[in-house]
């Protein structure tokens, strides 16, 4: 071989070496900068901790605060309720989000001093109700893939409606009446196997919890219905249920009729309440507050209880 073309080759050998011994340049993503905090340590310096996150907000808790943190473009802080403004620059590493330092002496400004945790209310059992027996169907509205309504928060309809469900059930069971719940997690249930559930069991009250939404953000309370052509049982349960909410510090819009199926289709007593609007932004954002649904929930179940 000619000694150009020898030295050729060796050139291309080496060349080719080269080539292979390099490694692609690792892509990594960007850290947060030195001003930005993770929600975990800013829940640390707070004395929170955090009790739930999805993407597009996170909570953060104690026995006496609730922080909710929506991290969309746009997004604020809602301490306790009350909305301290927006959340600023919001990034995500992985699971990971970061937020601005500068939310941590705001929120720490709006915070309640946390007190020590209460068990919740014991009942004692009215005289005047029957002893034992008795079934309650409760149907948290929606589920699974059927969000209901979306808040002015941003949260979903079936979210809350599980929360105060599962509030209710636990009190009635504390009570001694048997609890069966449509469902008791983000499952979908069909519309019409909500009130077959009660008939099969031969319940001896249905009560489906919902949460209102409107196009005007003013409208406001909690509505109960009953069917057109509901029982004197239905129209009891009703009433009480109305009247024990109106203690709760919400508005009442009265007892209503509709022909709504979970209604019309259960053999027995049958109430639907819609607790509250959550397109109304002082509402949402009570409605989903645990303190609050503690208050709904017990004069929900006491309205129960009264109507066995």
């Amino acid at each position: 071989m000619p000694r150009i073309n020898r030295w050729l080759l060796a050139l291309l050998l080496l060349l080719m070496a080269l080539s292979g011994c390099q490694t692609a340049p690792k892509t990594t993503a960007p850290s947060a900068p030195s001003y930005m905090i993770s929600v975990d340590q800013l829940a640390v310096r707070l004395g929170l901790h955090v009790s739930f996150t999805n993407g597009r907000y996170v909570e953060l808790t104690n026995s006496a605060n609730r922080v909710v943190i929506f991290t969309h473009p746009g997004g604020s802080v809602y301490v306790n309720g009350e909305n301290i403004g927006q959340t600023g620059t919001v990034i995500m590493e992985g699971s990971t989000v970061y937020v601005s330092q500068l939310l941590l002496p705001r929120i720490r400004a709006s915070l309640k001093t946390a007190a020590p945790i209460t068990p919740s209310p014991r009942y004692t059992p009215s005289p005047s109700r029957p002893s034992g027996g008795q079934t309650v169907v409760i149907d948290p509205g929606h589920g699974g893939k059927d969000p209901g309504a979306t808040s002015y928060l941003g949260y979903y309809e079936k979210e809350v409606n599980l929360k105060l469900a599962q509030k209710i059930a636990w009190l009635l069971k504390k009570q001694g009446v048997n609890v069966i719940m449509t469902r008791n997690n983000d499952t979908f249930i069909e519309l019409n196997e909500r009130p077959e559930i009660a008939n099969r069991v031969n319940a001896d009250l249905f009560v489906s919890i919902h949460h209102n939404s409107n196009r005007s953000r003013s409208h406001h309370g909690y509505t109960v219905y009953i069917a057109p052509n509901a029982s004197e049982a239905s129209r009891r349960a009703g009433r009480l249920i109305e009247r024990y909410l109106a203690q709760t510090g919400l508005s009442s819009n009265g007892l209503r009729t509709n022909d709504y199926r979970v209604l019309v289709r259960t053999n027995g007593p049958a109430v639907l309440i819609e607790c509250g609007y959550l397109s109304n932004p002082s509402e949402a954002a009570n409605l989903y507050d645990g303190n609050f649904q503690n208050r709904l929930a017990s004069a929900i179940a006491q309205a129960i209880l009264e109507a066995l």
